[in-house]
């Protein structure tokens, strides 16, 4: 029942989020609840997410309570933490005990320990290979996290990174315009293909959609290249 209970949790939280996502949303508004829903739902004490600047330097961009956003801060100006170890490694970095990290971060422990924060979890915001910042989780008591409690952490990072990417294209119309278009302009070559390699083989458009698709995949090339090179007669299926 229990896990059932929390897989319900789960599902409404990013239910709430996209709903969000497909409307007029502010990203900031967005991101606090996102930490907000990532407390709520991994049981921590609260949560700070942190941003690249175009300088490299992580800036707080949403953060649950102050003393999570001193730590993150701090983090900023010292250029130590978990959440900036995440950013460099572009994986997450779980500390089960801050107390016992010994010289690693010496600034960060102490200002935690003065906060009251025990362990602390950080997720990476990344964007095709690139890191472009980190969501952190801080708790008042020791311990790890579990396997679904780093994959729902995980998901909830890749989100804030959507979330942040996709505000940033809504307000480039002129880019979302070009963007849908060429989606557009995809699909009717994409069309073209299946009827020419239906019509040359004898088969149906689902059979031939599903050989430029396994073609497509085989040689790790996009399916509109794939249906290009088929309309070009330099690709026989």
């Amino acid at each position: 029942m229990e896990s059932s209970t929390r897989a319900s949790r789960v599902s409404a939280a990013f239910v709430k989020i996209a709903d969000t996502l497909v409307d007029d949303y502010d990203v900031l508004d967005l991101l606090h609840t996102l930490v907000e829903e990532t407390v709520d739902l991994l049981d921590a004490t609260a949560a700070g997410l942190m941003l690249a600047g175009p300088d490299g330097i992580l800036q707080v961009l949403a953060s649950t309570s102050e003393e999570s956003h001193l730590i993150e801060v701090l983090q900023q100006e010292s250029g130590e933490g978990p959440c900036v170890e995440c950013y460099v490694t572009g994986v997450p970095v779980t500390i089960r005990d801050i107390a016992g990290t010994g010289d690693r971060w010496p600034k960060f422990k102490n200002e935690a320990a003065t906060q009251g924060y025990q362990s602390v979890h950080a997720f990476p915001l990344r964007v095709r290979g690139k890191t472009i910042g980190a969501m952190n989780l801080f708790r008042t008591d020791t311990g790890e996290l579990n396997g679904e409690d780093i994959a729902i952490g995980q998901a909830l990072a890749d989100v804030a990174t959507i979330s942040i990417l996709q505000e940033r294209t809504i307000k480039e119309s002129a880019t979302v315009n070009d963007q849908l278009q060429r989606a557009l302009n995809s699909r009717i070559l994409i069309e073209q293909a299946k009827g020419m390699i239906a019509h040359i083989l004898d088969v149906s458009t689902d059979e031939a959609f599903q050989r430029l698709r396994a073609h497509a995949r085989s040689h790790q090339t996009s399916l509109t290249d794939t249906a290009q090179a088929v309309l070009d007669r330099t690709l026989t299926l």
